[in-house]
Order: C-alpha cells, then sequence, then structure tokens
C-alpha cells in the first residue's frame, strides 16, 4: 500500500477557500438543522441579545470548514477520509442582510505520518478568527 500522504510537509499551506454566507443561507442551515435561534434569523432578536447584527449558526461555520477540506481532498484525488474535526468556536460570523458575510478557510499541515495527516484549519471573518484552534484529521482510505 502506497502511502498517501508522502509528499505533504508540515507548515505547507494546502487549501484556501473563501465562502460568502447570506441570510437565506442560514434559513436554510435552520431549517435542515431544527436550530431556530432567532439571533441567527431576525435582526431585532440579534440586536437585543447585544449582538451588532444576525450571526451565522456556529455549526454551519464548523460545516464551510469541513466542506474546504472535503472538497480539497477530493480535488487533489487524495484517497483519505476524514476521520477527526474538532474547533473551539472563538467569534460569530456576522451576516448582514444586504451584503451577507464571509467566511475564509485556510488549513496547513500540522503533523504528517504514513497513518494520518493533521491539519491546523483557520477560519476567518471580517479579518477575525472565529474557530480557534481548529484540527481536522485525515486518515487513508481502506
Amino acid at each position: 500500500m502506497t502511502d498517501p500522504f508522502d509528499g505533504f510537509e508540515a507548515g505547507q499551506t494546502v487549501l484556501t477557500r473563501e465562502f460568502s454566507v447570506t441570510r437565506e443561507d442560514l434559513r436554510a442551515y435552520a431549517d435542515a438543522s431544527g436550530d431556530h435561534n432567532p439571533i441567527h434569523l431576525d435582526e431585532e432578536a440579534a440586536r437585543a441579545a447585544g449582538l451588532p447584527t444576525v450571526i451565522a449558526h456556529g455549526m454551519f461555520t464548523m460545516g464551510l470548514a469541513a466542506r474546504a477540506v472535503t472538497e480539497w481532498r477530493d480535488e487533489a484525488g487524495l484517497e483519505a477520509d476524514v476521520s477527526a474535526l474538532t474547533a473551539r468556536f472563538a467569534k460569530p460570523v456576522l451576516v448582514d442582510a444586504e451584503k451577507g458575510g464571509e467566511v475564509t478557510v485556510e488549513a496547513k499541515v500540522r503533523k504528517v505520518s504514513p497513518e494520518s495527516l493533521e491539519l491546523a484549519v483557520t477560519a476567518t471573518s471580517q479579518g477575525a478568527r472565529v474557530l480557534a484552534p481548529a484540527r481536522v484529521t485525515c486518515v487513508p482510505r481502506g
């Protein structure tokens, strides 16, 4: 069996992805997840909670990080599965009614061996880290 992680080095940036987030995305996520907390859907409720505007669901944000990694893996033809994804929610993603919001996901190799590839993932919005720290571990398929 060949090493699917051959050629990767610690510190290597493997992906950078940008995502736009709209209020419609948040409504769709609320419907899919069942999380209808009004701070994610209603401007007045968000402001009453002390927020400047509606914020994205934390799990939605984490899902964008997972999406970025799995899309990269598939595009790279990497024969590996994601075996772990951990993150802490550091700051909210603000989603303006007209401009929406944005999330940039970057992943760098943290550790690599024939048994696993660990990525340090950074997710930012408006220059602030929204997930920190975040880690993704991939293992060979099979």
